[in-house]
């Protein structure tokens, strides 16, 4: 199966194929309306044979279907009909699942990403299970994303930002009851070291969760 996997950042949506390694974007932003994305998706994948379609939103994703607008994107998500627009069956993943789910090699693992928000998902001997962490009270009127996103690097400084980081990954990993951690998203390589129990993903994997989201041990997996 040819799978075209689509991954929804705040800044930049990267899409490749499961037949071949490069991978291309396109600007994201908040002007990027559902359908907009289709159009640019289809002007770098003109004359791609596809199979199926994978598209890691951000925002929460239930029983394949995007439940609100993605808060740093523009608007039109909500019961957009992917698989019509494209011709070819499409299935929905939050993006911080469709990453953690191609980042996962065993036991109960949390993955947090971090980018423009805060991606979290959780994985559980292979079934994804996508979080909503990111906008509950951490501390001083903030938000775990407030702290851990890109506003609270920019606002805190790295060492301090770094710090948070550390208390709010072992925090999170023990109040899930997670082996171990994965830490995604651009801004983890601005990490000095990593907080105990994990290592670091890698944007890659992205793809590579989108492809595992059509395998035959996995789809039947509840995709939130």
């Amino acid at each position: 199966m040819r799978v075209l996997v689509i991954d929804v950042g705040g800044t930049t949506v990267k899409l490749a194929g499961s037949w071949e390694p490069t991978v291309h974007a396109i600007p994201s932003g908040p002007t990027l309306t559902a359908a907009a994305l289709v159009d640019g998706v289809r002007g770098v994948a003109r004359g791609w044979e596809v199979d199926a379609i994978s598209i890691g939103v951000p925002a929460p994703v239930r029983h394949g279907r995007v439940l609100h607008e993605p808060v740093n994107l523009g608007g039109g998500w909500v019961d957009f009909d992917f698989a019509g627009a494209f011709g070819v069956p499409v299935r929905l993943i939050n993006d911080a699942a469709m990453q953690a789910l191609g980042s996962y090699d065993g036991g109960r693992m949390l993955f947090l990403g971090l980018g423009t928000g805060l991606g979290n998902a959780v994985v559980d001997e292979g079934r994804v299970e996508a979080l909503e962490l990111a906008h509950l009270p951490y501390r001083n009127g903030g938000t775990y994303e407030d702290y851990l996103g890109k506003a609270g690097l920019e606002r805190l400084g790295r060492k301090k930002w770094e710090k948070h980081v550390h208390v709010v990954t072992d925090l999170l990993r023990r109040a899930l009851i997670c082996d171990h951690v994965v830490l995604g998203g651009g801004h983890v390589t601005k990490l000095e070291r990593l907080p105990a129990f994990a290592r670091a993903g890698n944007n890659a994997n992205a793809i590579a969760g989108g492809v595992r989201l059509w395998s035959a041990t996995l789809s039947a997996a509840d995709r939130r």
